[in-house]
């Protein structure tokens, strides 16, 4: 029996879209001499190279059998298919002689996008059986996975060394002062987690499925993530040497890799770092500036618990760091902390517009109903919900392995999104995740109290 076939024209929008997606992908990799595609700069991920590969290896393998296209490079395919997500100290111990050369990979993927290409651009309408295809959710992964992999390339270069980069400007130190700390109260109210399914228009990923209303108690909240000024007390304070303030786990690592400070800082002299005269660098994109005490702190969640435990305090569940960024007085609940308007750069520092964080208070147009800020962009915020599935959650048939795999209690639920987070991905269900003794990621945290 014939298998029914859905039509589909792609659009221009639809064009535009994977075009401006393809221009922040390559305007990266020009960031990099030939000779640092072979570099490793996290020790948890993989080279360079292999994200060379991967962004045309994931999009030819996600639309190939949907758009009809026989394989080229079978090899290439499966070698860039998927990235790695090591736990319990597991590393990769691949070599640069493990992988293709750059002339090979950019030839695939010329090939690759341009057999892609031909079929998209093509004014007949596109047939497919896969649903997924018909309804443009392909086209949503392909364009979203894509902005993902600019945030993840943007803070590997990060921790690539200033050398090994194409010279660019560097971020100018920023002496503003830090705001004074405070909290808000807010009252009981639902927060509702992912997104209900059958909205045609809603594109979401597999774990933003499943809306789930969760009554959340009276609780104050920081106004502010948690500032490198703040976290320089917590260091004063002897945090990173009292081990009644780290989880056991987390205080072995800090143990074994004998850390002292968040990952981005550099203390300039060899004084202790609880000395309070000890000065402190703060290592940008493209060079190294005095700490800018009113930018959020990039911590571990790890690191992130123990600041939060030395308060006093602790971290936010999901629900309730939903309940402070979407809830209103009236009781609905917003599109975004400040109301229904689209993300410009008032409200908050995301979008790619900048190299590095900004003051946590330079963008009060984006407070949410309660008076909170800096929700959306300059740093993910961890929370202290494991990540986990919504209610009915059903995994993605054709990318089975998105979230199911990272539901392993290993890993915390991030909101909120960072200087590099594309503005699609500021929707409300929208749900990051990492493990806790991850450093290298733009994510910084706020506290509460219940």
């Amino acid at each position: 029996m014939a298998t029914s076939q859905a039509a589909l024209r792609i659009g221009p929008a639809f064009l535009d879209r994977i075009e401006e997606a393809r221009a922040r992908t390559d305007a990266l990799f020009r960031l990099l001499p030939p000779n640092s595609f072979y570099d490793r700069p996290i020790p948890e991920r993989h080279r360079l190279i292999f994200y060379l590969g991967h962004l045309e290896a994931f999009d030819w393998n996600l639309l190939k059998s949907s758009l009809g296209l026989a394989a080229d490079d079978a090899h290439l395919d499966q070698l860039f298919s998927f990235g790695i997500d090591p736990v319990d100290t597991g590393l990769p111990s691949d070599t640069p002689d493990d992988w293709p050369n750059i002339a090979q990979i950019e030839k695939y993927n010329r090939r690759a996008r341009e057999r892609v290409d031909e079929c998209l651009r093509d004014p007949r309408p596109l047939r497919a059986a896969d649903p997924a295809f018909a309804d443009g959710t392909l086209f949503h992964v392909m364009i979203e996975h894509r902005l993902m992999h600019a945030e993840t390339l943007a803070y590997l270069l990060h921790n690539l060394p200033v050398e090994r980069k194409t010279p660019h400007a560097s971020m100018p130190h920023d002496p503003r002062p830090a705001p004074r700390p405070r909290q808000v109260t807010i009252p009981a109210g639902t927060a509702t987690l992912g997104q209900p399914r059958g909205n045609p228009r809603a594109f979401g990923w597999d774990n933003e499925f499943g809306a789930q209303e969760i009554l959340v108690p009276s609780l104050s909240i920081d106004v502010f993530p948690v500032t490198n000024h703040e976290y320089l007390r917590f260091i004063h304070a002897g945090g990173y040497e009292n081990s009644s303030y780290w989880r056991p786990e987390d205080w072995e690592w800090r143990r074994r890799l004998r850390l002292e400070h968040p990952h981005f800082w550099e203390p300039r002299s060899s004084s202790p770092a609880t000395d309070p005269d000890t000065q402190w660098e703060y290592r940008t994109v493209f060079g190294a500036i005095p700490l800018p005490m009113s930018w959020p702190v990039y911590a571990s969640h790890a690191e992130a618990c123990a600041f939060a435990r030395w308060a006093g305090k602790k971290l936010p569940t999901e629900a309730q760091w939903h309940r402070a960024a979407y809830g209103a007085p009236q009781g609905v609940e917003r599109v975004y902390p400040w109301g229904s308007g689209r993300p410009d750069e008032t409200r908050g520092n995301f979008h790619h517009r900048r190299w590095d964080a900004a003051p946590v208070d330079a963008h009060p147009a984006g407070a949410s109903a309660f008076g909170v800020l800096d929700l959306l962009g300059n740093g993910w915020e961890w929370t202290s919900t494991a990540f986990a599935p919504l209610a009915g959650f059903e995994p993605f048939p054709f990318y089975p392995g998105y979230s199911a795999p990272f539901f392993d209690g290993k890993h915390f639920v991030m909101k909120g999104g960072s200087h590099r987070t594309d503005a699609c991905m500021l929707r409300r269900s929208f749900r990051n995740w990492f493990q806790p003794r991850y450093p290298y990621v733009y994510a910084t945290f706020r506290c509460v109290e219940e």
